[in-house]
């Protein structure tokens, strides 16, 4: 039988929580914390507001537990939410389409009976993309579960490209990949549950560095389905200057406009000799120097992440007193030598390896997530991207202002993605939650953290995609006539409003 998934956070229901004293530990290590989890609630939900249709039967779920599952992302609010049952947006029915004429289908019901359509990728999203909200106007919501169309479709060896179906997995599509000697090469945190549909709606960001990391980078054409049947699809091209590209709407596009079915990415060999190294610098701005000068010498490390000290120590990843640079390489590693020798040259110690630790404390972040917040810790992430003469300053800006909302708690930085013009700062919050209002604590730091991040020129988001929680700011970010032309697309294509809506737009 399949393990089933918690309605609640990351990971499994037969997943026993962690031991007391191990919970006590890190307490003890983070200055605040009970070392008491909080017991999920028991499950409760509303009935559904509509039936669904007798010839839909086969295709839609309605119990409460894929109803409650289906509810909501994995954001902090998200778990604090679901952990105490208290989901404000439940789906009135979950429908799995096995195919485009079952989506065709499940679109047409959606539409007739004003019904929104929120696509559920893995249900990863952290910024509220999947929440499942009935906006004025509508009688109800489905969430959209494509974990049917799970497979690699075709391989073209030659080209070295993949067919892949949305639904599939990061694991799922890789050992497909796997079996023809491929690989795509992305890795987001989320790899473990979230989609290929869902990297390409929110124009996501995988752990390399530099090169080829974000799923544009990827692409070489999409197909998606529109509320009213049509096809959209791309032609499957290495390049091409016609006109505004087809795929570049739909990338980032969160299910607003269509729901993507599947899309041609570029794939690799999958065996690709590797090398690492682990060098600790005297401090933050040393680190960033010698990032920059990697970066801007075109040497393209698959991983070249850059820790603060503080946050070094958090990880239990050095002692607090050096700034931790993580260096890897694959394929074309002749240049590893290079990149040791510029971080060497801003005071830099050196040694081998050292990424394994890294990984896999990357991958249990989520898992660690939903224990901290059941130790009634606030734990919140966010990103962004600014450019190199910005950079120094801003992180320190929005540092500051963000530990002004929170009042008591930490707040470190990492760079996770490099380029010649600029950097990616990735921020983690950590502080004790005030039990039972939590949404205004929380509401409080982002706010003064958003604000913090355009005011300093820095993007709302650099990879975990705009969402509700991000919607507020990202109409201060975009141009105006750009948000005209936006709307403008989303009134012809979805002219009733039920794709996502909230969701870039306004409902």
């Amino acid at each position: 039988m399949a393990r089933r998934r918690r309605h609640w956070g990351w990971g499994f229901e037969d997943e026993p929580p962690p031991e007391r004293e191990a919970v006590a530990g890190l307490a003890a290590h983070l200055g605040f914390g009970s070392a008491e989890l909080e017991a999920p609630a028991p499950l409760r939900v509303p009935p559904p507001r509509v039936p669904v249709p007798e010839a839909l039967h086969g295709l839609c779920a309605v119990d409460d537990h894929a109803r409650a599952l289906h509810a909501h992302g994995a954001s902090y609010l998200d778990v604090v939410r679901a952990l105490r049952s208290e989901l404000p947006h439940v789906p009135d029915a979950v429908a799995y389409p096995a195919d485009e004429a079952d989506l065709a289908r499940v679109l047409e019901w959606c539409a007739g009976a004003r019904l929104a359509v929120t696509p559920f990728g893995g249900g990863t999203s952290v910024v509220g993309g999947a929440d499942p909200v009935a906006a004025p106007g509508l009688e109800g919501a489905v969430s959209l579960d494509l974990s049917r169309l799970d497979r690699v479709l075709e391989v073209d060896p030659v080209s070295r490209a993949a067919r892949i179906q949305a639904g599939a997995t990061g694991p799922g599509l890789e050992a497909q990949l796997g079996e023809h000697g491929l690989t795509m090469r992305f890795f987001p945190q989320s790899f473990e549950r979230s989609t290929l549909g869902g990297w390409v709606a929110t124009r996501a960001a995988g752990h390399f560095a530099t090169g080829p990391t974000h799923v544009d980078d990827l692409v070489e054409s999409i197909r998606a389905l529109t509320v009213a049947g049509d096809v959209w699809e791309s032609r499957r091209l290495p390049g091409s200057g016609a006109g505004p590209s087809p795929d570049r709407l739909l990338l980032g596009s969160e299910g607003t406009l269509a729901v993507v079915t599947e899309a041609w990415v570029r794939v690799r060999p999958r065996e690709l000799e590797r090398r690492s190294a682990r060098v600790e610098l005297p401090s933050w701005d040393a680190g960033l120097d010698a990032v920059r000068e990697i970066a801007q010498a075109g040497l393209e490390p698959a991983n070249c992440r850059l820790v603060e000290p503080r946050e070094a120590a958090l990880t239990f990843a050095g002692d607090g007193s050096s700034a931790l640079l993580l260096l890897a390489f694959e394929g074309v590693i002749e240049p590893a030598g290079r990149a040791v020798a510029i971080a060497e040259r801003h005071g830099g110690r050196a040694s081998e390896g050292g990424s394994g630790a890294w990984r896999e404390t990357f991958v249990r972040a989520p898992y660690l997530r939903d224990t901290l917040v059941a130790m009634g810790v606030l734990s919140e992430t966010f990103e962004t991207a600014v450019t190199w003469d910005r950079l120094p300053g801003f992180v320190d800006r929005v540092r500051a202002a963000t530990l002004d909302a929170l009042g008591e708690g930490i707040v470190t930085c990492r760079l996770t993605h490099a380029y010649p013009d600029g950097a990616a700062p990735y921020f983690t919050v950590l502080a004790p939650a005030r039990r039972g209002e939590e949404e205004a604590q929380w509401d409080a730091v982002k706010r003064a953290a958003a604000g913090a991040i355009l005011a300093g020129g820095g993007t709302i988001t650099h990879h975990h995609a705009v969402g509700r929680d991000h919607r507020p700011f990202y109409d201060r970010q975009r141009p105006e006539p750009f948000a005209a032309a936006l709307a403008a697309g989303k009134a012809a294509l979805d002219p009733g409003g039920i794709l996502n809506p909230g969701v870039l737009l306004p409902a």
